[in-house]
């Protein structure tokens, strides 16, 4: 590794793949995680704080700012995913509440002080609804000039998850995801179709979960409680790094393939609320040539991911004693 470590900053909703996606920021020397921001999604936003308060501590972070954000979407009420993160977001592991608080600041107010006091310009890492950001950027337009890149978790090019075509990030609160868009920064979507494929291995899940270190042994429990596919070595289920994998983009950006493509956020009710709608056509079309177009913007869309390389990654950082 050679150069300064990128000022990152990561807006969540922890939930499980949200703390593997911390542990790796904590620990990855190339990264310098300046401050963490949290938002309903998951799970309501107290228990995102306390949840990403008590990974910071089991990750053994230093003292990092971590501030409380939107309880809501900016149109609709909250819907969480008890139902894939658990009763209290974290697969209800029963980990200790957490020693440390948040700071006296919302989230709006801690991004806007921490992004314009960087001396380099931060990445912003979404993994989460896109609330917070939204409101950052309507309120505080001046933070664009210290913003290197947003590398976005959210969005699908292919099908969705919380509905068949829509992600659960853009789904929550696709307002805000619009607003994103408008950003004027460069934007890497990390979407859906990467998010999935980045798996480990289910024998390493279980020599993580019995690790004695206690970040490396909380990464394995996270891993177990988010089978992507029966081992075909074992009777260990492999776990998926899911967000955790948006910021292995980060510090090493060449594992993902992208295309910079248009993409817009379908915001009409029904069935296709919340659909990123990522135009991948080697030539306009009919809607084009008779003015029938929507606002798109143009984003790196990331379509492959350099799987073993990521897994590599991350146990490097999250877990070096494992080899």
């Amino acid at each position: 590794m050679t150069g300064q470590p990128i000022p990152v900053i990561i807006d969540c909703d922890t939930g499980v793949d949200d703390a593997l996606a911390l542990l790796f920021a904590v620990r990855h020397p190339g990264l310098d995680l300046r401050a963490v921001t949290c938002v309903a999604g998951n799970t309501d936003v107290d228990g995102v704080v306390r949840n990403t308060l008590t990974v910071l501590e089991q990750a053994g972070a230093p003292d990092l700012p971590v501030a409380r954000g939107a309880a809501r979407p900016l149109i609709e009420e909250a819907r969480s995913a008890r139902h894939v993160h658990g009763h209290d977001g974290m697969g209800d592991l029963g980990l200790p509440a957490p020693t440390r608080t948040p700071v006296d600041l919302d989230a709006v107010s801690l991004l806007r002080r921490e992004i314009l006091a960087s001396p380099r310009p931060v990445t912003l890492i979404p993994t989460a609804p896109l609330t917070n950001i939204a409101l950052l950027l309507r309120s505080h337009p001046e933070v664009v000039g210290n913003i290197e890149r947003i590398m976005w978790m959210g969005g699908a090019v292919a099908c969705g998850n919380a509905s068949s075509v829509a992600e659960f990030n853009v789904w929550h609160d696709p307002e805000a995801a619009a607003i994103l868009l408008t950003a004027g920064v460069p934007i890497t979507m990390y979407g859906l179709d990467v998010f999935t494929q980045v798996v480990v291995a289910g024998d390493v899940v279980r020599r993580l979960r019995a690790d004695a270190e206690p970040g490396a042994r909380l990464a394995g429990e996270l891993l177990a409680h988010r089978p992507s596919a029966p081992d075909p070595d074992g009777d260990d289920p492999a776990g998926g790094l899911g967000d955790a994998g948006a910021v292995c983009a980060v510090a090493d950006p060449g594992g993902i393939t992208t295309r910079r493509l248009p993409v817009e956020v379908s915001l009409a009710p029904g069935p296709g609320r919340g659909q990123t709608l990522v135009d991948r056509r080697p030539r306009i079309g009919e809607a084009e040539l008779h003015g029938d177009t929507g606002r798109t913007t143009l984003l790196d869309v990331a379509l492959e991911v350099d799987v073993p390389r990521y897994v590599e990654l991350y146990l490097g950082a999250v877990a070096p004693g494992l080899r």
